[in-house]
């Protein structure tokens, strides 16, 4: 039997895994610095991606007196740049294909819970569970979360897999004690690890 068939529930991060949000990311990152006169380039905010907005300032050192204005800011631009998201190839086909085998499917982001179910229903992505950082015990790489799906749905660790692509989100999974596959089409740079890994969205059910 392979290893992925063993699996009851999947749970996938979103950016860098279902979608690529980068560029929509870049959009809105940029208008925060106009607006705000943040001297922080793009690839500086990128390279902290996976942690809630407002932790991200914070890893950044914006002036804590900006992070409101900026988060509003980052939002609403994001929201009107919404058909800068695009899907990865063969998401629908899989996810709907997981589901018709009776697989559990769950998303867990540190994106906020209204963007990320407005990209759920924009590309009409049926889930069974979301999982946003409403407080700081939530966020990632918490275990929390994925721990209470797992009591929820009285299913064993063993029976559980996060699909992620950056290295919070392994660190994520080793503390919940999940299996975890490396996205390695995504955002991350895991190259050391070698153990689950996936270089499309397609290869989920082949592992």
């Amino acid at each position: 039997m392979k290893f992925i068939e063993l699996k009851k529930i999947y749970i996938f991060d979103l950016d860098g895994v279902l979608i690529d949000s980068k560029k929509n990311m870049s959009i809105s990152w940029n208008a925060v610095r106009k607006i705000l006169n943040i001297e922080t380039k793009f690839i500086n905010y990128f390279g902290e991606i996976g942690i809630p907005f407002k932790e991200i300032l914070k890893k950044l050192k914006i002036n804590r007196n900006k992070h409101i204005k900026a988060e509003i800011i980052f939002k609403s631009t994001s929201k009107k740049n919404f058909d800068s998201i695009k899907l990865y190839p063969k998401v629908l086909d899989t996810i709907k294909k997981l589901r018709n085998e009776k697989k559990i499917i769950g998303i867990l982001t540190s994106k906020d819970k209204i963007r990320t179910k407005m990209i759920l229903n924009h590309f009409n992505i049926k889930v069974d569970f979301i999982l946003c950082p409403e407080s700081k015990k939530y966020s990632k790489p918490n275990p929390f979360q994925i721990l209470r799906v797992i009591d929820k749905f009285k299913v064993k660790k063993k029976e559980v897999v996060f699909f992620g692509d950056t290295n919070l989100d392994k660190i994520t999974a080793k503390r919940a004690k999940v299996d975890f596959v490396y996205c390695k089409y995504g955002y991350g740079n895991l190259n050391n690890y070698k153990k689950f890994v996936i270089s499309r969205f397609s290869q989920v059910s082949k592992l």
